[in-house]
């Protein structure tokens, strides 16, 4: 196999304004070879790969395909150059078919100027077997979750004859089975000759996968690791510098309060077809983990209990009194507030500034004596939201779309951390962030649960189980284990994950503290 650079990129600087995003970068990727890219969030993966993508230029610095000088200036230069992209948040069109997705950029037209459907169909039906997804072609976008809209995603890009494929945190929202499918195909890739470029935060599957990686760190390459000496250690080495990162959040859980009862409760919760049943208590100052494979009913346990779904029955009760939301609004009004998984689609307003967008769930409280909204009021919050919360940024003016994921991350969460929040509802609050920004969430997060408010942390990461309280498994809509930190091993979970059902009635797991 061939192993010589298919692209090179030499001495690439690239500055948004006063911001280095990256500094004489030099690295190059080969025929055949998946090549991880890891760094911190900012540390100038995202923009090498835009510039790649034809997304941007750099201020200096040269790029070569086959050893020619080229110049990207629009995505289909890199396309047309057979090199794919695949980014970190969804970019499907949600009123189209999974069809007309993947179609989107690969017209096929005949002389006379109509489409080639049946060539587009045959294809498209190609890459979802490769990728092992099993749905019909003109199965609306907006109806996939999460985890079948990214491998909608990478499937687009499989659909012209790529030569690079670029892969921006995939498997961010996959299960493990879709993980393993995930990595088949990666591998399948490397073996017929492309190059896959690997960007992700989970270290293991970038030691598992990669031939070689190139670390990042402050807009530089500091390090390029190939076989043997790439492991774990050795990459967070690299991307944390000298400095010590927790992989959890250093302080104790608070102690839960004697004779209290449940802030929220929940019995009975069922909505078809994916959640059958949920018992489930959540205590004042606690920090539960919510886990389970993907399609559980993780996600919509939470949006039932946000409002935004309405459950076909059961009882949920805050405080002790009923609660059953009509909205969103009346969810917000009792306290109530979520993190969505889609934190650039569901949580913010990118095109807004950081003062906007922190400053919508309290429009009430941040007027002024004539009832109009006050300027002073809503900067003075959100610069105590980014000073509490360490949010990296010139400005509370600067832009949302211009702040790192891990930034982006704590901007959604400084929305809902306002006095009289009685339940927060975290899903997947780690996606796609780096370890030194992931161990200041935990601590925002045990910052908000020391205030007596309870929270839910729905995710897939056992590191970020451990961090909890209490760690609850679903398998099927059901629980199957209610488990504390030290028992929620791997196994354990993966075990309470696929547990059978005896007659439609869940088998549990309940393991209390010795």
């Amino acid at each position: 196999m061939d192993r010589q650079p298919l692209v090179r990129a030499s001495g690439i600087t690239k500055r948004f304004g006063a911001i280095t995003a990256l500094e004489d970068v030099t690295v190059e990727f080969r025929r055949g070879e998946v090549h991880g890219l890891v760094g911190a969030n900012g540390a100038g993966k995202s923009t090498l790969i835009k510039i790649l993508a034809g997304a941007h230029l750099p201020d200096s610095g040269a790029i070569e395909i086959d050893g020619s000088p080229v110049t990207l200036r629009s995505t289909s230069d890199s396309q047309r150059l057979g090199l794919g992209f695949i980014y970190q948040e969804l970019s499907l069109v949600p009123k189209f078919s999974i069809l007309q997705n993947l179609a989107m950029g690969h017209w096929e037209t005949s002389p006379a100027g109509l489409l080639r459907w049946a060539g587009l169909r045959a294809r498209a039906k190609e890459v979802l077997g490769m990728i092992g997804l099993e749905k019909p072609l003109d199965f609306p976008a907006e109806r996939l979750s999460v985890a079948d809209a990214w491998l909608v995603s990478i499937a687009r890009a499989l659909m012209s004859d790529t030569r690079l494929i670029a892969m921006d945190e995939p498997s961010a929202s996959l299960s493990a089975e879709e993980c393993e499918r995930l990595f088949a195909v990666v591998r399948s890739l490397g073996a017929s000759g492309v190059c896959v470029l690997y960007v992700s935060h989970r270290l293991n599957e970038v030691v598992e996968l990669c031939d070689r990686v190139t670390v990042f760190r402050d807009g530089r390459v500091v390090d390029i690791l190939t076989g043997s000496a790439i492991d774990r250690p050795a990459l967070v080495k690299g991307i944390v510098g000298g400095r010590s990162v927790p992989v959890a959040a250093d302080e104790p859980a608070a102690a839960l309060p004697d004779g209290q009862g449940p802030v929220l409760s929940l019995r009975g919760l069922r909505r078809a077809p994916l959640v059958h049943g949920v018992d489930l208590d959540l205590m004042p100052g606690e920090v539960v983990g919510l886990t389970g494979l993907v399609g559980s009913g993780r996600t919509e346990v939470a949006r039932m209990v946000f409002g935004a779904d309405r459950p076909d029955g059961g009882e949920m009760r805050i405080d002790g009194r009923p609660y059953r939301p009509r909205s969103v609004v009346e969810a917000i009004r009792h306290g109530v507030a979520l993190v969505p998984e889609e934190r650039r689609s569901q949580g913010l307003f990118l095109d807004k500034s950081i003062d906007f967008n922190v400053a919508l769930p309290t429009l009430k409280s941040i007027r002024g004596p004539l009832r109009l909204l006050s300027t002073r009021k809503r900067v003075e919050r959100s610069q105590a939201m980014v000073r509490s919360l360490d949010i990296k940024t010139r400005s509370t003016d600067t832009l949302v779309r211009q702040l790192s994921g891990g930034n982006q991350q704590k901007v959604v969460m400084a929305k809902w951390l306002v006095d009289g929040c009685r339940v927060l509802l975290l899903d997947e609050p780690s996606r796609g962030v780096d370890v030194s920004a992931r161990a200041e969430i935990y601590r925002v997060i045990r910052q908000q649960a020391a205030t007596g408010t309870a929270v839910l942390v729905i995710s897939s990461e056992f590191e970020e189980l451990k961090s909890c309280d209490r760690v609850v498994v679903m398998r099927e809509g059901r629980i199957t284990a209610n488990l504390t930190p030290s028992q929620a091993s791997e196994s354990v979970v993966l075990e309470a994950s696929f547990a059978d059902h005896h007659q439609g009635q869940p088998h549990s797991i309940t393991m209390e503290p010795q």
